[in-house]
């Protein structure tokens, strides 16, 4: 088979928004996440420094805070925000339900003069 497909809303919640599409779609070097988010609802504070992932979340539907690093960085339908690796982040939902795509990818690492993908500790 050439490709995958998986309905996010059949893969288990996580963490009460969270649904990690990684594992059921067999990626290797990309994860993907949709976050169904309830009003009032946070994610825990986290970074990627100890597995070296950037990611991009694109808010979908709705409107929502991400704090990186301190910074509240208020974001509606349609905006993309670029996390890198080391910066602490955490998803703040207001009053009304929003919905995210959270995109990770492991940085290329220069091991030996070989680029590869380095996917030590991948989570997706």
């Amino acid at each position: 088979m050439t490709y995958r497909k998986v309905n996010y809303e059949e893969v288990e919640e996580v963490s009460s928004a969270m649904h990690f599409l990684s594992d059921p779609l067999e990626t290797e070097q990309v994860g993907v996440t949709v976050a169904r988010c309830d009003p009032g609802w946070n994610s825990k504070p986290h970074d990627h420094t100890d597995n070296d992932h950037e990611e991009v979340y694109v808010l979908i539907e709705g409107a929502a805070t991400v704090v990186v690093d301190d910074d509240p960085v208020a974001m509606e339908a349609g905006d993309a925000l670029w996390l890198p690796p080391e910066s602490t982040r955490q998803i703040r939902n207001g009053d009304r339900e929003s919905a995210f795509v959270l995109v990770s990818a492991p940085s290329i690492a220069d091991e030996d003069g070989d680029e590869e993908w380095s996917l030590s500790g991948f989570a997706g």
